[in-house]
């Protein structure tokens, strides 16, 4: 079986990423729901959501996948059929499917999983998959020099959309006993940013596209929230943090903009801060300077809102949730706790290689909170090294490419006869789900 007959599907809570297996990059990333725009009946899907002419203001949404899991197999399929049929142009029962699972997937949710690939879609053969694995495997053969590398173990820091994990990677394999969970991912954070700007600003409680767009672009990790708290207070209203957010009109604009991109890149220069150098910026130039001049014609005075501290405290979430009455650990504990659940010859090279994945994992500065976070309660002779993927949105994906351009790939997959003939627990141990 050639790389090019095999389907890479990363089915993420936000996010699906799917091409063909071989391929650096995927075909298509798109939003895994439906939203209904309020001005229309009609249900949109996928790639359809980022029309740049579509007012998604107030829209409805609904959504295959809910706290990480399949929910509702009957729209996944609508969403797959209409990827494989728009974005793919690919025949499933002439190819074979390599599907990331989420870790702890119920035996319900992986029996769905098999009866829309093999009865829905006859795709010809499957490979389940995890993130963590795929990420490791991606790293590793992209520097094969590494700690990482050289000893083929690794702790995977997964910042998605449902929730973030920190999985042990040994030998290619997840290390399930030793993976710590923290309920908090892009969708606990956009929601949280919603109700802090509803309460302080105007109502945007219903507007997820939007408020995932400001999260994005103007939400940062603070190194120090103490301090930066202080400094906001002292600034007051020449607050470092402060910028400003146009809401879309539907009229001259319909998406939502930074008013003034360099305002928003401020706190790079907070006293006494840690930027980050080369930092990617979240504020797209070419959309912010686009028909500039018939904005300022606007009066935009009603159609806006600022942010200050809420630009780091939604995402201090990550690293402190008993702040909000979560009873949870934050990421750094979270990582030792994993860590410290494996053998302790494995401790060093797990604090050596700690790779950051997930869309959450592009706020600036995470890195480097999370080292500072971690310093203190790593043993003192163990060295601290954190590398962030180079696209953590498309890392599994990419390790998935890569595996399933590999020559043993057909020998691991599950066909769709032994599906058939074994029924779909059988199978689930073959890939020890």
């Amino acid at each position: 079986m050639s790389s090019s007959n095999v389907v890479v599907l990363d089915n993420g809570g936000g996010l699906i990423k799917v091409g063909i297996g071989g391929d650096r990059d995927p075909i298509a990333v798109v939003p895994n729901c439906q939203a209904r725009p309020s001005s229309s009946k009609k249900w949109l899907t996928a790639d359809q959501l980022h029309d740049p002419g579509q007012d998604l203001t107030s829209a409805a949404l609904r959504r295959p996948i809910d706290r990480g899991y399949l929910i509702n197999g009957d729209l996944q399929r609508e969403i797959w059929s209409h990827l494989f049929t728009h974005s793919l142009h690919a025949d499933p029962s002439s190819a074979a499917l390599l599907l990331t699972l989420p870790l702890f997937s119920l035996p319900s949710v992986v029996r769905s999983t098999f009866e829309l690939v093999f009865e829905d879609f006859s795709f010809r053969s499957l490979f389940l998959a995890d993130s963590p694995s795929l990420v490791h495997l991606y790293e590793a053969s992209r520097r094969p020099e590494s700690v990482l590398s050289k000893t083929q173990c690794s702790l995977v820091v997964d910042c998605g959309f449902s929730f973030t994990h920190a999985a042990p990677v040994f030998q290619n394999f997840t290390v399930n006993y030793a993976v710590k969970r923290l309920d908090l991912g892009g969708k606990a954070l956009t929601n949280y940013l919603k109700e802090l700007v509803s309460y302080r600003s105007v109502n945007v409680m219903d507007e997820t596209f939007i408020m995932d767009d400001v999260k994005e672009k103007l939400c940062f990790v603070s190194v120090d929230v103490a301090r930066d708290l202080q400094i906001a207070r002292k600034l007051g209203k020449d607050n470092f943090f402060k910028c400003t957010y146009i809401l879309p009109d539907g009229i001259t604009h319909m998406k939502g903009y930074v008013k003034d991109p360099d305002e928003a890149q401020r706190y790079l220069n907070v006293p006494n801060g840690t930027p980050t150098p080369g930092a990617k910026q979240h504020v797209d130039q070419q959309e912010v300077t686009e028909n500039l001049e018939d904005r300022r014609k606007i009066d935009l005075t009603k159609n806006e809102f600022n942010l200050t501290n809420e630009r780091f405290l939604v995402p201090e979430m990550i690293f402190h949730p008993a702040d909000l009455g979560m009873n949870q650990a934050g990421l750094a504990e979270c990582i030792v706790r994993a860590i410290n659940s494996c053998h302790p010859y494995l401790h060093p090279v797990l604090y050596e290689s700690i790779i950051l994945t997930g869309g959450s994992t592009l706020f600036p500065q995470f890195a480097e909170r999370l080292e500072k976070e971690l310093r203190p309660l790593v043993p003192d002779d163990y060295q601290v090294k954190i590398t962030t993927q180079e696209d953590p949105i498309l890392g599994v994906w990419r390790g998935g490419s890569l595996l399933a351009s590999s020559p043993d790939f057909e020998a691991m997959c599950v066909t769709k006869s032994e599906y058939e003939e074994l029924g779909s627990a059988r199978c689930r141990r073959r890939f020890f789900v």
